[in-house]
């Protein structure tokens, strides 16, 4: 018998297909380290799941109250999607190695500069938009929302000439391999076209390509279970990304992004703020010890509101509060 028991680990995931396409990824190495442990992926249906929409929070905050109420023992989030704010009670116990952090532009025609002037570009998410229109303000950007398929649906029927989505999803979903080949077609059989943004020109958002393993703070058997899965390098880099996010107050709808690498103890950590029309971006960067990465996320903080973002958020939180 293990010595962690028969008792199965409750595994806690949304029901969408990259949900639980990232929760089985966890499942299996967990089983690897633990070849007798019983393991039991429990779907939370959230009501963003049921709406079929994006509910702000929805998606983390009803798989927090399974882990609160005992219905589970592990959540599997997104990362990006986790707030900095701690839950009384719960704790981030375990992030595995990253995936790719990237951003992708999937079309049905040409790459992001030879799209014509005026094409439908969707994204839901102001921090890609807000980049992007710095290089083509041409562009017509389109709110797109909707788990992955829903949108490369979307592509694929025309409502859109191109749309932005994360690396990491099109990889743990299947339709984006190792070596960058895509493998989706139009209706008429038309490859689609990727182009893959590189992060000196689409900043990612904090923790994208990252997943968050969450349970309770009293939980020693749990947290004794996720130790081997949790990886110190990308632990490191969201760390300074989300204690930057949080210096700035990041749960306003303000396009911030973060991205941190760490190479032989040494965490670089580049971030910017912008305006959401992209008429202002600003820009920064900076690296220290990865053992110190709290400090150089507040830090980094620090330096992009004193060249700027501190009038970008007092103006962009204003114009949301006014509304």
């Amino acid at each position: 018998m293990s010595r962690f028991g028969q008792q199965p680990l409750r595994v806690g995931t949304r029901g969408s297909a990259l949900a639980q396409a990232q929760t089985a990824s966890v499942v299996a190495v967990l089983q690897q380290h633990f070849p007798d442990l019983p393991v039991e992926t429990v779907i939370i249906r959230t009501s963003g799941d049921r709406q079929r929409r994006e509910v702000v929070g929805a998606f983390v905050h009803e798989l927090q109250e399974a882990l609160l109420e005992g219905r589970i023992d592990v959540a599997v989030h997104s990362l990006k999607d986790l707030p900095t704010l701690r839950v009384d009670g719960l704790m981030l116990a375990a992030v595995p190695p990253r995936a790719d952090a990237r951003d992708v532009l999937v079309s049905r025609g040409d790459g992001f500069e030879m799209l014509a002037p005026g094409a439908r570009l969707g994204t839901g998410s102001l921090r890609r938009s807000a980049q992007l229109r710095w290089y083509r303000d041409d562009l017509h950007y389109v709110p797109l929302v909707g788990n992955v398929d829903t949108r490369l649906q979307k592509l694929q029927e025309g409502q859109y000439d191109g749309i932005v989505l994360a690396a990491a999803g099109l990889h743990r979903l299947g339709f984006l391999d190792d070596d960058q080949n895509f493998h989706l077609f139009t209706p008429n059989g038309n490859a689609l076209h990727l182009q893959v943004f590189e992060t000196d020109k689409l900043l990612p958002a904090p923790g994208q390509g990252a997943l968050a393993l969450e349970c309770r703070v009293n939980d020693v058997r749990t947290l004794e279970l996720l130790k081997p899965l949790n990886h110190p390098p990308t632990w490191a880099a969201v760390t300074a990304e989300r204690a930057l996010l949080h210096a700035l107050g990041g749960g306003c709808r303000v396009p911030i992004a973060a991205y941190a690498t760490v190479d032989k103890g040494i965490l670089h950590l580049s971030a910017l703020v912008a305006m959401p029309d992209g008429s202002k971006v600003i820009r920064q960067q900076l690296e220290g010890q990865a053992a110190h990465a709290d400090a150089l996320g507040e830090q980094l903080a620090q330096h992009l509101l004193q060249q700027g973002a501190a009038e970008i958020l007092e103006r962009s939180n204003g114009s949301s509060s006014s509304k």
